[in-house]
């Protein structure tokens, strides 16, 4: 089985203003809400693409059972240690530019994190897992290296997804595969990342200090591929992006369905970024025949 950890999901409630006026009354002209959290959203692409996967994380109060009751309705796996506190709420202001106000989430109790630990220790070698996401305020930013070692030590395959302090600690556990940005990659070593050529170099070094596998995703200039064996870059397919919420993960969940149905490296790459591209060219997380409309224009080379 493959899981997928978000220890902070959100419900994202989405909201469009014609003309925001701070300080006053302001109506919506739309307004959406949907379950949040990079983990959910890889579980709710794969299970699109056909990929099963069970949700673990952090849910409480009436935002957690909403979360759980949507994703259970569209058939994903759940098993989420309740919480005391409720799940936050992120607001996204769309009013010319795009606002975000995101909330803090619930304080995790240790008593609820050895309940996640329990479930994780429950797993075996045949299983995969994803860590993704923000951390609660409540726990360590090292608390993703530690899980990911449990895992490693049961030799658990493991994807992550993780950014700032966080990155920095993981990569030092040799996770089979982590997908940083090509400004998140420039930070872990101090200086920009602009090229796919220096995207490689400095992924490359990543793969020296343990990492087995690494996806740069450099927005509309393409992504990145790398392996000891071999190194891919593809173009992003054209298009008018209508929201970048999704997309990274997006590319995750198409890697990660294309290794489940047995792909290669290769075309499991290439899915990805034909699901990251159809997320971006989207309101919302992109559908499998929107991945598959965009996948022929995906033309990935050796770099």
């Amino acid at each position: 089985m493959i899981y997928t950890v978000t220890l902070n999901p959100s419900v994202d409630y989405i909201v469009q203003v014609e003309h925001f006026e701070l300080g006053g009354l302001n109506r919506s002209v739309m307004d959406t809400k949907f379950p949040g959290g990079k983990g959910i959203n890889v579980s709710r692409v794969m299970k699109r693409l056909g990929v099963d996967s069970t949700a673990l994380g952090f849910l409480g109060g009436f935002t957690g059972s909403y979360i759980e009751n949507f994703l259970k309705a569209e058939g994903i796996l759940t098993d989420f240690v309740q919480v005391s506190g409720d799940t936050r709420i992120n607001i996204k202001l769309k009013s010319g530019v795009e606002t975000e106000i995101n909330g803090m989430g619930p304080s995790i109790s240790e008593a609820e994190l050895d309940r996640l630990l329990a479930k994780i220790d429950s797993l075996d070698k045949e299983d995969a897992i994803l860590f993704s996401g923000s951390i609660p305020s409540s726990l360590p930013p090292s608390i993703y290296a530690g899980l990911i070692q449990k895992c490693r030590e049961k030799q658990i395959r493991v994807i992550a997804d993780v950014s700032g302090e966080s990155l920095g600690h993981v990569i030092k556990t040799g996770p089979f595969l982590i997908k940083p940005n090509h400004h998140e990659i420039g930070e872990i070593f101090g200086v920009k990342v602009e090229t796919p050529e220096e995207a490689k170099q400095y992924g490359s070094r990543l793969l020296d200090m343990g990492v087995e596998n690494v996806i740069v995703s450099m927005a509309e200039k393409g992504a990145l591929f790398l392996n000891k064996e071999v190194s891919y870059f593809a173009q992003a397919p054209k298009g008018k992006v209508k929201n970048s919420a999704g997309a990274g993960d997006s590319v995750v969940a198409g890697f990660i369905s294309g290794m489940a149905k047995g792909k290669s490296y290769k075309e499991s790459f290439a899915l990805g970024v034909a699901c990251g591209s159809a997320t971006a060219f989207s309101m919302e997380l992109c559908t499998k025949q929107e991945a598959e409309s965009l996948l022929g224009q995906v033309h990935v080379q050796s770099l």
